[in-house]
């Protein structure tokens, strides 16, 4: 993967192009890490839900 951007970088024409692919790389970096953050806090609201709502159910047959 880090070859072929390597040699996507090098084939660009002048510095333009140099900036558009690293322009490319930081907004796909910054994806990934909001996707990962956003999946994690919802993955840990969905067990406090859970939690939650397994607890309210054992209280109410006791």
């Amino acid at each position: 993967m880090f070859r072929s951007f390597l040699k996507r970088v090098k084939s660009q024409k002048g510095m333009s192009g140099v900036l558009v692919a690293l322009l490319l790389v930081i907004v796909g970096v910054g994806l990934v890490a909001g996707i990962n953050t956003f999946m994690k806090d919802a993955s840990t609201t969905i067990q406090n839900e859970a939690n939650t709502s397994i607890n309210s159910a054992i209280t109410a047959t006791r």
